[in-house]
């Protein structure tokens, strides 16, 4: 399938540090988000995989700042070179998006406006951030839509003109528009099928080889994620278990959790064998049990699991796991 960089570049663009974040229910905080913290180096390809409500969106959106309602970030920093953007002011947050840092989410129906041409959305972006004249955001969109092989006649369509592959396609050319940094990818194929899937990665993986921004990937698409990213972060229940190399992640995971869901999961490109799902659910986080979280669940859990909580460390280099009794290392 695609092939990522070998030789990544060692500065760090973002880093998160102890992020916690948490949502106001009836019966209590929901603590979403508890002490999660990686970094993301320019033009890496990082992935964050996890079950539903493990945390991955909500880590997304605090990242851009777009939390609303009852969710509240709680601790932690969101470092973005060198700058702390839970501490942004307005303007500097209007100039984060977009320019440094933008997000491209999985319902680009829900994402266009329906009653503006696909033209103007694109231009919209480009007169928001920059001084340019009309005929030159014009060109700039046409480009944009060359980027991700959309003809430029589209450029007067609206959105309910164009397939759901072409829409997420005209998304993902509106978070280029002003070459940022680091692009956030929230399950941008959801719902397609398989063969614009991967036109649409590849075309992704494309782009960001030759433009140089880095990317967090968000999906619960373990093979999918295997096959395209540099490093890969396996979230549990709002905490982090588990980060690596996707070669020595894919080859030998040290977290029960990340090893249950590699056997969950058929392998795109590896030998046929027999899936094994996991057992239990997520608990309840409003009131999580005290130790491990996933000890109810895990196959190697053992006593000391429901009374310890266990700490990050590092099993090698780039690999790091939060586990008593971990299988390797």
């Amino acid at each position: 399938m695609m092939r990522k960089e070998k030789d990544m570049e060692k500065e760090i663009i973002l880093s998160v540090r102890d992020l916690c974040v948490e949502y106001e229910a009836d019966r209590g905080a929901v603590h979403a988000v508890s002490g999660v913290s990686f970094d993301i180096h320019k033009g890496e390809f990082f992935g964050l995989a996890g079950e539903s409500g493990c945390g991955k969106s909500t880590i997304a959106f605090s990242i851009m700042r777009l939390l609303k309602g009852a969710a509240s970030i709680t601790g932690g920093e969101i470092i973005f070179k060198g700058k702390n953007v839970l501490a942004f002011g307005k303007e500097e947050l209007r100039v984060f998006r977009w320019e440094k840092s933008s997000m491209v989410l999985q319902s680009a129906m829900n994402n266009l406006n329906p009653v503006v041409t696909i033209g103007s959305q694109l231009m919209d972006a480009i007169l928001a951030h920059e001084v340019v004249s009309k005929e030159e955001a014009v060109k700039r969109a046409e480009k944009l839509l060359a980027l991700v092989n959309i003809d430029s006649k589209r450029l007067k369509a609206y959105p309910h003109e164009l397939s759901g592959g072409m829409r997420q396609r005209v998304v993902i050319a509106m978070a280029l528009a002003l070459k940022p940094d680091l692009v956030i990818f929230d399950e941008p194929t959801t719902a397609l099928d398989v063969v614009v899937q991967y036109n649409i990665i590849r075309r992704i993986i494309q782009l960001k080889n030759e433009m140089g921004f880095a990317i967090l990937f968000i999906t619960h698409d373990l093979p999918l994620m295997l096959q395209m990213c540099d490093r890969i972060a396996i979230m549990y229940a709002g905490k982090m278990v588990e980060t690596a190399p996707v070669e020595e992640l894919m080859k030998q995971p040290a977290h029960p959790y990340t090893s249950g869901l590699l056997q969950s999961f058929p392998s795109l490109l590896g030998p046929k064998i027999r899936l094994k799902g996991i057992e239990g659910s997520v608990p309840d986080l409003i009131t999580p049990p005290s130790g491990c979280l996933f000890a109810d669940r895990c196959f190697a859990c053992k006593e000391d699991c429901r009374e310890k909580i266990p700490g990050f460390e590092k099993i090698s280099e780039g690999h790091y796991c939060a586990c008593l009794h971990k299988l390797r290392g």
